[in-house]
């Protein structure tokens, strides 16, 4: 598979700026892979496609507020800093993305907040936007934390070109959200409500969680036409003894097994027994899934439309089919399906 194999127009003005109303009424498109069938549903229809003893797989990450606005010393230029990954607690070290980055460069110091409340001196070039910053702060670590949350805003894409609103706080979070380290949420989760767990629940829906912290490396361009030669950067997972027991017992019981969104279905892959089964799992994956890929653990898949020659949709289709998600995407364009983050889902069963 090739990288121009999934291109395809994508008006502008499909492209979410901001969710559904309501959670779960945001619309759904159902593929059936056995009968070639798509049909049009809302996403609460959903519990129509699962029975007693069926499980779904939810990731519960966190997304914290990794985006941050400073001045630089001296020249008080405006500098977007975008938190990625905590290198030292202890030494406050922070792997971040600056911009605009022909700006910063080793040394230079960064004030937050209004009244320069935090300082972060540049200590390394990790890539062209990519620096290490070693936060100044003299409180304790929890003081530090509370200031970066008071301080950074909810990361929505760069797509968006709205500002953050206050809504988007709870809006831009799965309401299963327990574990923090993300920089983006994973967008399949999104659509559940309280009101629809409860009633999947009431039908003997079983759910289990599983951590993957979402890095932009998911949304990273693919440069190269040949597929197999595409790095994924790293993201770390977390897959709890009890939930791979409960994923083992409903494939055991021929069972609906169903990873909601690909940061779940990418972690599932990632730790796969010899027997076709999950295995406990805490460490690092960057396990890209494009077709063709033989799937060991889920027999369904709940995603959002994802935008052209992206890995998301890359996966999608190795799961349900490349010709068959292809035609289901030119279907999504003429009815007007929303894409992307805030955009609607997609059942593969």
């Amino acid at each position: 598979m090739k990288l121009s194999n999934f291109k395809f127009e994508l008006p502008e003005h499909l492209l979410a700026e901001y969710p559904a109303e309501h959670r779960d009424e945001a619309r759904l498109m159902v593929l059936n892979r056995k009968d070639q069938t798509i049909e049009h549903k809302l996403f609460k229809d959903v519990i129509d496609y699962f029975d007693e003893g069926d499980v779904m797989i939810l990731n519960n990450t966190k997304v914290f507020p990794a985006r941050m606005f400073g001045n630089k010393e001296k020249t008080g230029a405006r500098i977007e800093v975008f938190l990625l990954r905590e290198l030292n607690a202890e030494n406050r070290l922070w792997d971040v993305l600056v911009d605009p980055a022909r700006k910063i460069r080793i040394g230079n110091k960064l004030f937050f907040g209004e009244d320069d409340s935090l300082v972060a001196e540049v200590i390394d070039n990790t890539t062209s936007r990519g620096r290490t910053l070693r936060f100044l702060f003299d409180g304790s670590y929890e003081e530090f934390r509370s200031k970066l949350l008071e301080l950074g805003q909810t990361p929505l894409p760069k797509y968006i070109k709205r500002d953050v609103e206050p809504s988007d706080e709870e809006r831009y979070q799965t309401i299963f959200a327990k574990n923090e380290g993300a920089v983006a949420a994973p967008t399949a989760g999104l659509h559940f409500s309280k009101h629809l767990m409860k009633r999947l629940e009431i039908k003997g829906i079983d759910f289990a969680e599983l951590t993957l912290h979402v890095g932009l490396g998911t949304f990273s361009p693919v440069e190269v036409e040949d597929l197999s030669k595409h790095k994924m950067d790293s993201e770390q997972i977390d897959i709890p003894v009890g939930s791979a027991q409960m994923i083992n017992k409903a494939l055991e019981e021929k069972r609906r097994v169903c990873a909601v969104g690909t940061t779940t279905m990418r972690s599932i892959e990632s730790s796969v027994s010899a027997s076709s089964r999950l295995n406990a799992f805490t460490g690092w994956t960057n396990k890209f899934i494009f077709p063709p890929h033989e799937f060991s653990i889920a027999n369904s898949m709940i995603t959002n439309f994802h935008t052209p020659q992206s890995t998301l949709l890359m996966m999608t289709a190795a799961f349900a089919g490349y010709d068959f998600v292809m035609e289901a995407y030119q279907q999504a364009v003429k009815e007007e399906y929303k894409f992307y983050t805030y955009g609607d889902a997609m059942l593969i069963i």
